[in-house]
Formats: C-alpha cells, structure tokens, sequence
C-alpha cells in the first residue's frame, strides 16, 4: 500500500509542478509609450536609450493605458486571422511580438510588435496593439526580457517625467517631448493632432473643404487633400510630404476650379433683378423664414441650398464657415462679417444686393 501512495505522489509531481518562470527584466529597464505623439521610450539601466515612432489605435480606447509588463516574445507569429505563416512579408504582426498583459489578457491580444505597411507607423491605425518598423522592433526585442514594465499613457509630459510619475528615477536626454507630431512628420489618414488641424485650416483657407477643422485626418480631409494635390499638378496620394507641405505654405497655390459655377451666375443675377420689387415685399414679412432663395436676402436662422452656396462661396474664397451644412448660424455669419469688411462693404452680416454682386 505504501508503495503506491509513494507512486501516485511522485506522479502528482510530475505532472502538477509549475513549469520555470521565465527570467525576470533587468532592474532599471522600462518601455513608456506615449500616444499623444506616438512615440516610444525605452530605459536600459534607468537611461533613456533610443524612442522610436509607432502606429496606436484608430480610436483613443482600443490602445489600452496603464502600467503593464511583457509577457511573452514571440518570432515571426502566424497571422491566424487570414491563415497567413510567420515570416511571410504579408503578415501584419511583422516579425517580432513583445505581448502585453493589458486587460486581464496573456500577451496574446495586445502587443509592441512589427508590421507589414510602414506608411502606417506614426499615425492612429491599429485595432489596439502598438505597431513598430519591423527592424526596430527587432532590435528592442533582443533588448527587452519578459517581465519587462510597459507604461501606456497620454500625455503632455516628457517621458523622464512620466517615468518619475510612475516611481522611476530615470535620467539620460530625454529629447523628445509628448507633443503633437512635429511639423517634419508625413501626415497622412488615420492621425489626429495639432498639425492636422492646421492642415485642415489650410485647406479650408484655400478653398477645398475637410467638412470640419477637429484635428482628425479622415475621409473628407484626404478627399480635400487629394483635389488640392491634383490642382497643384502634385501626386494625389492624399499624403501631406515634402513637396504638398511646400505647396500648402506657397501664397500662389491653385484654387479649386469653379468654371461652370462662374459661368451660371450672370444668368441668375438677371433674374434676382427682375424680379427685385417682388422680393423686397417678400423679405420684409418673412424675416424669420426657415427657406432661403436666390431672390432673398439671406442672414442668421435662414437655412437651405442656398445658404450652402453662401457658405461653399466664402469657403472658396478663404473665409471659413466651419462646415457647409445649410444653417446660416454664427460661424457663417461670422465669415460673411470678415468678407465684407476685407471688400468695404456694409459689415452687417446680411446678403444683399451688394454682398451677392462681390461674392459672385
């Protein structure tokens, strides 16, 4: 009997032991990734060391934030979603994995790991892990050992100073400040940040419409982007480089070209005049009118086609109504005030017969 108590401890054993825990970072190494600027911080020995650009989430959520550690390294790890192996240049995990244990996950859902579209790195274009040069991220993971700290944050701070917010005592040149993407950086769809919203500022002033001015490079800025491009005789790639940023900053740059528009115009003019004593009648009930025609005087409350035209007409010209939705509301009014005073006209705020003359 005792013997096969003894047996069946032995197998216990055997088969109930952990298996050994992979060796703990080196004291002093850390990783803080900062996604207000996409950019990457890595501590050998309590010394910044090298900071890279990476590509994080599409939206602020899906790249989780908080102290995390590496869990996991993993080479050339199959792309099980479209059956694509390891090492294969299609792979969008790249050929490096440093896996996290962000949200009660392994190391196997989130990860600092390569890819296979380095136009993508330095923008908000990842499902939630953080994306790297596939040549950097090899380099860091042959730095980094498994229980290594990740910090993820946004942050308005350099990254000696959120290392020192979390408890480290870091030094070394930290030289790259949590800021937007400098004025060098390619801009191009799926990044946010200061230096897009100027570019759509840009853009608006110069006539072609991102349908808002909120820092978020989306469908309608690189539509905008690309009619600009194709105007100034550029590459319509709808990414902003050397040569669009140059183009952008030029005081002769194309407008949009509104030829057809242009040429309607005379035609509706004649009508507007003969038919200007009826209007005036008109106008003087209807002051509150939700509808507005190109025999009315339009102003503020006045919504529809033709207050669309308005405010596609300032926009055009380089006066900014904030969107062209139809509303005449305080930003197309505000335009409209800055239109007429740059042509000394009454500053009203008020279409009428001498504003329509120098809008049109």
């Amino acid at each position: 009997m005792k013997k096969i108590m003894l047996s069946l401890l032995l197998l216990f054993s055997l088969v109930f032991i952990e298996a050994p825990t992979p060796a703990s970072a080196a004291s002093g190494d850390l990783i803080i990734i900062n996604k207000s600027n996409n950019q990457l911080a890595y501590y050998q020995n309590n010394k910044l060391v090298r900071t890279f650009s990476v590509g994080t989430g599409r939206q602020p959520s899906q790249t989780p934030e908080g102290k995390f550690k590496i869990v996991n390294k993993i080479k050339n790890r199959p792309y099980y979603t479209d059956n694509i192996p390891g090492g294969d240049p299609r792979n969008p995990l790249g050929n490096r994995w440093l896996g996290i244990n962000a949200r009660g996950t392994w190391g196997t859902t989130y990860a600092i790991h390569g890819n296979n579209n380095p136009n993508s790195i330095g923008g908000y274009v990842s499902a939630g892990c953080v994306r790297m040069h596939n040549n950097e991220v090899q380099w860091l993971y042959n730095q980094v050992d498994v229980n290594t700290p990740v910090i993820i944050t946004t942050s308005g701070k350099s990254f000696n100073s959120i290392a020192a917010a979390n408890g480290y005592n870091v030094s070394g040149k930290a030289s790259v400040p949590a800021t937007a993407a400098p004025s060098s950086t390619v801009l191009k769809k799926g990044m946010r940040g200061t230096e897009v919203k100027k570019l759509q500022q840009d853009l608006t002033n110069k006539g072609y419409s991102t349908k808002g001015i909120d820092g978020i490079f989306g469908p309608a800025t690189e539509s905008a982007l690309k009619k600009f491009q194709k105007a100034n005789n550029l590459k319509a790639d709808g990414i902003v480089g050397p040569a669009t940023r140059k183009a952008l900053n030029s005081k002769v740059a194309a407008k949009p070209a509104k030829k057809s528009t242009t040429a309607s115009k005379p035609t509706k003019t004649k009508k507007k005049t003969s038919t200007a004593p009826k209007t005036a009648t008109k106008t003087s009930k209807k002051d509150t009118s939700t509808t507005a025609y190109s025999s009315k005087i339009l102003k503020k409350g006045m919504k529809g086609a033709e207050v669309k035209k308005l405010q596609q007409n300032l926009t055009n010209k380089g006066y900014s109504t904030k969107g062209i939705d139809g509303i005449f509301g305080p930003a197309t009014e505000s335009a409209l005030k800055k239109f007429q005073k740059a042509k000394n006209l009454q500053v009203d705020g008020i279409v009428g017969p001498a504003t329509k003359k120098a809008l049109g």
